[in-house]
């Protein structure tokens, strides 16, 4: 069966095409084809990268006009062309969608029909910019291939077992009954790093106990207990817990009381600044980036080291809250970019959990490559860094209805 995953953001769009046979493989599979297509550049222009599992590559910019046109030339390149993968788009079986929120009504993975889609642009008011384009995507398949099924694969979902005591905010009960609460999010990533641990633990999920890490612009850390999630630092909106690239993560509320009154100050000007000019980018005034962090702390520059000690701060004490959500711990997990990429942050995480007999490998961790256990080999705590791979769990969730 041809399985096509669409991962739509709010300024990037991510394909790829699986193929799997009757018996579902338990290590990912290299995508037949994969594309991208990027609006962060140039306005009204897409750039679209595609590369197929043959070695072909295919770049080009062109004006876009709407989502869907331009997904439906992404997926022109599917099957005509120097990246022709497939003879025809009737060949796709199924399509599996990452949706951000899918609220209290959607926990697990869910055939798209009319319904579902109502709720996903009624759950848009609690994710704005990823819901919206999250249904274009839909749409657009639908235009394109009207009779294949389509899943909704709910990054929330996985959260969804989280216990009333971490989900339940304690402000009026009244909050609660209109459906102001903790869900939670990366939770395609921080289920698949589970369950990628487990294997390279050889152990059994129902018995670890882990952190999941989830560094990239955005950041959550999940902890994880028999499989289950049961505590998450991201709660009604992915804004809360941890300092993160252009989002402030958690503040005292007293804050925004203090802004809004000043006259100035409005709704939407305090969400622009909370989740696009603060975290690194707001403390650093460089970049949201880890990467031009570090370039500018080697520069000399105060504000990115102040950003990267507040992020080192935040951070260490956002998997303290979770151990003691988990009391114990059996593996540490780093995954995303800087996750993956950034042995100063995975080190300097670590240092602050030595008193539990955790023990960072160093040369390990500067010399990473692909999916390994960084710990030495008489650490109490097993240190994993993983590549996260979403599309392939979105995959996985699809072929469960085929």
């Amino acid at each position: 069966m041809k399985i096509l995953v669409l991962n739509a953001g709010s300024s990037s769009q991510k394909s790829c095409l699986y193929e799997l046979n009757d018996t579902q493989p338990d290590r990912p599979l290299q995508p037949l084809w994969e594309a991208k297509i990027d609006w962060t550049h140039q306005q009204g222009v897409s750039e679209l990268k595609v590369k197929t599992a043959k070695g072909t590559q295919f770049e080009e910019e062109f004006a876009s006009e709407s989502r869907t046109d331009t997904i439906s030339r992404m997926l022109e390149t599917l099957w005509k062309g120097e990246t022709q993968t497939i003879n025809d788009l009737n060949e796709i079986d199924i399509v599996g969608h990452r949706v951000v929120h899918g609220g209290q009504d959607y926990q697990e993975s869910t055939l798209i029909s009319p319904d579902v889609k109502k709720a996903i642009a009624r759950l848009a008011v609690f994710a704005p910019v990823h819901n919206p384009v999250n249904l274009e995507g839909i749409e657009a398949i639908e235009n394109l291939l009207p009779n294949v099924p389509q899943i909704a694969v709910f990054d929330t979902a996985f959260h969804a077992q989280l216990p009333p005591a971490a989900f339940v905010y304690p402000g009026p009960y009244e909050w609660l009954e209109n459906g102001i609460r903790r869900y939670g999010f990366h939770g395609i990533s921080h289920q698949y790093c589970a369950r990628r641990a487990a294997e390279m633990l050889n152990r059994n999920l129902a018995d670890l106990r882990l952190i999941s890490c989830h560094l990239g612009n955005g950041c959550s850390l999940a902890a994880i207990r028999g499989g289950v999630s049961i505590d998450t630092t991201m709660g009604f909106t992915p804004l809360e817990g941890l300092m993160m690239g252009s989002r402030s993560g958690s503040i005292d509320p007293g804050i925004i009381i203090h802004l809004l009154r000043r006259s100035d100050i409005t709704a939407e000007k305090l969400d622009n600044i909370l989740n696009q000019n603060s975290g690194l980018k707001g403390i650093s005034g460089v970049s949201g980036d880890m990467r031009q962090i570090g370039e500018a702390i080697s520069q000399g520059n105060e504000r990115a080291q102040l950003a990267l000690d507040i992020y080192i701060h935040r951070l260490r004490a956002g998997i303290g809250a979770m151990l003691a959500s988990l009391g114990g711990l059996d593996a540490l997990i780093f995954t995303a970019g800087v996750g993956e990429n950034s042995a100063f942050v995975r080190a300097t995480a670590c240092e602050a959990f030595g008193f539990m007999g955790l023990k960072l490998d160093g040369e390990k961790n500067q010399q990473v490559q692909g999916d390994e256990d960084i710990a030495t080999a008489d650490s109490a705590v097993r240190v994993l860094v993983i590549h996260t791979q979403e599309d392939w769990e979105i995959a996985r969730e699809c072929w469960k209805f085929y």
